[in-house]
């Protein structure tokens, strides 16, 4: 049960007595998600890293937070589903837009966008909160198709990364829904 000190008009309203319906899973919290100790983020390209929140095998789906301390690139690539992306610190976009978000701004990417994300020199790291969901298309500079990467290789990235800092891959699993 919720405990709080304070005048709040809801607090003699009980809680729902049986919150979960039957085989649902708990919820996931995690307290501090932009955290700044390093740790929690796996690395994504040489220059950006992530801190995976949520992820969903059966959807193909997941969020993080994605990182970069410095200038930072992630590949080319397309989404062939729709992405929301929320800005917490730094300054970051595509190349091929003349918008540039800061803290504060909400991107919704297009389903067959191709893009190329870059994160601009800023005071504070740029920290995005992104929902995705299917695969990246990895594309070349003429914008065709060179790979992909799906919840899949998210989930092995993350296993091996939290394995080789002492977490153990297993903390990946709990994060699953």
């Amino acid at each position: 049960m919720l405990k709080t000190a304070g005048n709040e008009f809801w607090r003699d309203i009980a809680p729902i007595a049986d919150v979960f319906k039957p085989d649902a899973r708990p919820e996931v919290h995690i307290g501090n998600a932009p955290t700044d100790d390093r740790k929690w983020y796996v690395p994504f390209t040489d220059t950006v890293a992530s801190r995976p929140l949520w992820i969903s095998p059966s959807e193909n789906r997941w969020c993080d937070i994605l990182r970069a301390d410095a200038a930072g690139l992630v590949n080319r690539h397309y989404h062939p589903h729709e992405v929301f992306a929320y800005t917490i610190s730094g300054k970051w976009g595509y190349l091929e837009h003349d918008w540039i978000a800061t803290a504060g701004d909400f991107v919704y990417e297009t389903p067959g966008e191709g893009h190329t994300l870059v994160a601009f020199e800023h005071e504070q790291p740029m920290k995005v909160f992104f929902i995705v969901k299917g695969p990246l298309i990895w594309l070349d500079e003429k914008g065709q198709s060179t790979g992909h990467f799906d919840v899949h290789d998210y989930i092995a990235m993350c296993r091996a990364h939290y394995e080789k800092i002492g977490m153990g891959a297993a903390y990946v699993d709990t994060l699953f829904r």
